[in-house]
């Protein structure tokens, strides 16, 4: 006891709490309130009273004998309030209503759900772990996300969660603990729980600190055994009680009392917690002045029941001064004890009347004085709708966190220098990651038997990004690298430069005895989908870097260590509601992209669509051809026809007008001397590229090589196989004659102009400009272009000549050419002008996916930036997307398509001036607004099997799919 009075004068130094503190379980209107909780206490017999104290456990994955069993306590011995276990939404929802009906009081409603319903339901949502919530450094994020996990709670009939965890999280080797902890750092764990309290608050479910005094530092599970803290009254001051000090303040509604040995708090040895009066009372309820519920933990854990005959537990943690006994052994033999004390005059009236009351108050503040049951109508789909992966998204940005930066390697700068390797360490999955590192550049997955053979297939590459992938299934898994993974990753980080991704508890760091070599270090927390893809975006610049370290992890990283790192502006990834749009909108273009199918107007395409620099939405849908063989991915490739034009040419176009070679107002004789004598020597690029030039829509330069007999491509120009005089590959075992590229140019040259100035669509600009760019640069279009723009982009999608670099298989057929090649067109540009040149055109000839397009279009839209490059001036771009004859009716721009200028054009109707795109005949599509920073792209081959096939032409799909996306804006 001396030692008891001597602790009480160290508690001097504790905060005082004013007396008059508001009750945390008072409702608003504080006079019904207690009308309500006196009538009902009124009607109450002994075993009522004492049935409220006690709060069973329920699953409702489990069979007849459990559900009789929870019948009787509820209508036999009364309880109080039932806390949910295993099972799922729907069967706990119906249970929930028959345990509410028989009850004559209605029951109060728990669940653990520290990080979601998931942590006890299947077919529910599971929200980052604590420890993860603990490395975000907006508040308002942790607060988002108690409020969701309490409209949760509430939507399956819940009126407590038993959160937030307050424990400070300062043994690593904890095992009870861990991630559910928001850190080792007090006022972070505080600020942490007090936002996500208010969150669930908001939701109108009550909230529950846990576990007092505080089960951060132990090394034992309080489940198996009694934990001790062994701290003096100092430490567990400043420390372990600090959160408890401050939420009580800021209004929890409740607080679970741990069992743990605490020395410094109570002189009986090995005495648990959760039963000590000189805990419960006098420190919590007397010193710290708490006036809302009071739990015991589970009364079954053998931290408490190893020493105590059922019942006994019950008596003394009630006397201790709990007002709810949770998850008692035996309910019934408890309440014989309790009611014995009672008649004893252990238990007074007054005593028992006090957490009777309690009780009843909380039920009335969640609104049980009026009570409704679960309505099991779209139960599933409430649980579990886009807002949850948006959210966890939003919560994942923020808090990866970059705990080496070693010059600045992050994010990962100039990827067409670089040559990316990724090996996956750990026992989970890492999919989700590889295929989020593809979206940027290519990176190979490395695999290796042995540590030899590894790190021969690695001397290749001069980046090495390592994936620690660990089981995301509950926090309490294993995180640890194995021997054999931390020997591979020095030897790794030992010759290759080095990026580590640590999909688990910050603490596998400590199985490291060196990061010496490793260049960057990023800790991801958790092996989620969403982590692995928003930790990618991370490593390439797509998003900033924020998050803090909430751990120490041993001297080379204490707790708060960040580097953060900025956005290159390259494309991000996430969800429509993300950036404003709306995912069942969007739904709408399901019926008509059933209907694209179903009537045949393509076999199959790609659509992706980007807002505000993130793409929400990238879908594949159909097949290559009508024989439904293979199927539209993410990799297949199209030919874009015209869009050539924009993604080619025209940024070219662009390079060199910006840096003076060329302007607007050049005349074709100043860039091609063999023009200077023609009908076409002082056209402009400007009037050329905006079709108000007199120049023909297109020469049909293949025809003038068909024999008109046969009517089959003439032998004076063609061969089945490749010789000195007949080498550039038009088709599959078919070439054309080497020189026959001049015949082209020549007829290009003398052919007449139209006869009235007047808006005409024409490809032959593009002839002139590629011969002109590869007169002026000295290469082919195909390697500049690669070397100006689709390798510093990490295009590597896209290309001319796709056959050099990708199978067949991945290339998406254009036609069944019966005419002129006679043979599929695979693999080979569809454009028969292209095909003369050798497949390279100015005006075709690229292959692509949407996703490397959108790069592009992306760049546009930043003005000429992107990953952390420039290629083109602002200024450049809106020089070229301007239209410049506009009143002699010309919608286009210097290239660019725009919008229409009546009620017929190449868009919906619905989109402003500024924005600007292209369309192809192979039945392509992009467009890009500025003003709403939007991006659409829809590939398809409708040319296949027959170009003749204009039904997405004539239906306009493409620009009624665009409608619908801007229907789909919120705002």
């Amino acid at each position: 006891m001396t030692r008891f009075l001597t602790a009480c004068a160290v508690f001097l130094i504790y905060t005082t709490v004013s007396a008059q503190q508001n009750n945390p379980l008072a409702a608003k209107d504080a006079r019904a309130q207690k009308q309500w909780v006196d009538s009902v206490y009124n009607t109450m017999n002994l075993d009522q009273k004492i049935g409220q104290l006690f709060m069973p456990r329920a699953f409702s994955n489990q069979g007849a004998a459990h559900k009789k069993e929870l019948d009787s306590l509820v209508a036999k011995y009364h309880v109080g309030g039932i806390i949910f276990s295993k099972g799922g939404p729907i069967r706990q929802a119906k249970l929930n209503n028959q345990l509410q009906d028989q009850a004559k009081i209605p029951l109060l409603m728990a669940m653990d759900a520290e990080w979601g319903l998931a942590m006890r339901l299947d077919s529910t949502y599971a929200f980052p772990w604590n420890m993860t919530l603990g490395a975000i450094k907006d508040n308002k994020l942790v607060e988002l996300t108690g409020k969701q996990i309490g409209q949760h709670v509430k939507r399956i009939g819940m009126h407590m969660n038993f959160g937030p965890v307050v424990d400070i999280n300062t043994n690593p080797n904890n095992p009870i603990i861990g991630n559910r902890s928001f850190g080792e750092d007090k006022v972070n764990v505080t600020e942490k729980a007090i936002a996500f309290m208010n969150g669930m608050h908001s939701a109108g479910v009550l909230s529950s600190a846990k576990h007092f005094p505080g089960h951060g530092d132990t090394e034992t599970d309080s489940h198996k055994t009694l934990p001790t803290i062994d701290f003096d009254i100092k430490r567990l001051d400043s420390v372990e009680l600090y959160p408890y000090k401050r939420i009580i303040t800021e209004g929890v509604s409740s607080i679970m009392v741990a069992h743990l040995n605490v020395p410094a708090l109570e002189t009986r040895s090995n005495y648990p917690s959760s039963i000590s009066k000189t805990i419960v009372t006098d420190l919590l309820k007397e010193k710290l002045q708490f006036k809302g519920l009071i739990f015991t933990d589970a009364l079954e854990m053998k931290g408490l029941a190893n020493s105590k005959e059922p019942g006994d537990a019950d008596l003394a943690a009630f006397l201790a001064g709990n007002d709810i006994l949770l998850i008692s052994e035996d309910i019934p033999v408890a309440i014989g004890k309790l009611k014995e004390a009672y008649y004893e005059e252990l238990i007074s009236e007054k005593r028992l009347e006090h957490s009777v009351k309690k009780i009843l108050s909380a039920k009335y503040k969640v609104g049980l004085n009026d009570y409704e049951p679960v309505n099991e109508t779209f139960l599933y789909e409430d649980l579990n709708t886009i807002s949850n992966d948006v959210l966890y998204q939003r919560l994942m940005e923020n808090a990866v966190t970059v705990v080496k930066n070693n010059k600045a390697i992050l994010p990962i700068k100039r990827i067409n220098k670089k040559k990316i390797a990724y090996v996956s360490l750990g026992d989970d999955d890492g999919s989700a990651f590889l295929n989020q590192l593809n979206k940027y550049t290519t990176v190979d997955h490395v695999t290796a038997n042995h540590l030899d053979e590894l790190l021969e297939k690695l001397k290749n590459y001069n980046y090495v990004i390592v994936g620690l992938h660990k089981s995301n299934d509950s926090p309490w898994k294993s995180y640890n690298f194995t021997d054999k993974e931390t020997v591979w990753l020095y030897e790794i980080a030992r010759n290759n430069t080095t990026i580590l991704n640590v999909f688990a508890r910050p603490y596998a760091m400590l199985d490291l005895k060196t990061n010496t070599n490793i260049e960057g270090i990023v800790m991801a927390y958790q092996n989620s989908e969403i982590a692995q893809n928003v930790t990618a975006q991370m490593l390439f610049g797509a998003i900033d870097a924020k998050g803090k370290l909430p751990v120490s992890v041993g001297l080379d990283f204490p707790v708060g260590t960040s580097y953060e790192t900025k956005s290159l502006k390259r494309l991000s990834y996430g969800l429509p509601e993300s950036v404003g749009m709306n995912s069942y909108k969007l739904k709408k273009m399901d019926s008509l992209i059933n209907i694209t199918l179903e009537k045949e107007m393509t076999p199959g395409f790609q659509m992706l669509i980007a807002k505000d620099g993130k793409v929400v939405y990238n879908k594949n849908f159909g097949y290559h051809t009508y024989e439904k063989t293979q199927k539209v991915t993410d990799s297949s490739l199209y030919d874009v026809a015209s869009l050539t034009k924009i993604l080619a040419t025209l940024p070219l176009v662009m390079e060199l007008e910006e840096n003076n070679t060329i302007n607007l107002n050049t005349k074709l004789k100043d860039i091609l001397p063999q023009l200077s004598k023609s009908n076409k020597k002082n056209i402009t690029i400007k009037q050329m590229l905006s079709h108000y030039a007199k120049l023909p829509a297109w020469i049909p330069f293949y025809l003038h090589t068909m024999d008109t007999v046969t009517k089959r491509a003439s032998v004076k120009y063609y061969r089945d196989k490749s010789d000195s005089n007949f080498n550039i590959q038009v088709a599959e075992n078919f070439y054309i004659r080497n020189d026959y590229n001049d015949s082209i140019y020549k007829e290009i040259a003398d052919s007449e102009l139209r006869s009235r100035l007047a808006y005409k669509y024409s490809d032959i600009p593009y002839y002139i400009l590629k011969q002109y760019l590869e007169d002026y640069y000295g290469n082919s279009l195909h390697t500049i272009t690669q070397d100006h723009f689709y390798e510093p982009l990490g295009a590597n999608f896209t290309t001319y000549i796709p056959l050099n670099s990708f199978s067949k298989e991945q290339i998406v057929p254009t036609e069944n050419d019966t005419l002129w090649r006679r043979q599929v067109v695979q693999g080979y540009v569809h454009d028969q002008g292209a095909a003369m040149l050798g497949g390279i055109g100015g005006h075709a000839g690229l292959f692509s996916n949407a996703n490397d397009i959108a790069k592009i279009m992306q760049m546009y839209l930043n003005g000429g930036y992107y990953g952390g490059q420039r290629f083109l001036k602002e200024e450049t771009i809106q020089k070229f997307n301007k239209t410049y004859y506009k009143d002699k009716k010309v919608r286009r721009g210097v290239g660019f398509d725009k919008p229409q200028l009546d009620e017929v054009g190449p868009t919906c109707g619905c989109v402003p001036m500024s924005s600007f795109g292209h369309s192809g005949f192979t039945g392509t599509y992009t467009w890009a607004d500025p003003d709403n920073n939007l991006i659409y792209i829809f590939l398809s081959n409708r040319t296949y099997p027959f170009a003749s096939n204009r039904k997405l032409i004539s239906e306009d799909i493409r620009t009624k799919l665009q409608r619908l996306i801007y229907e789909a804006i919120d705002y």
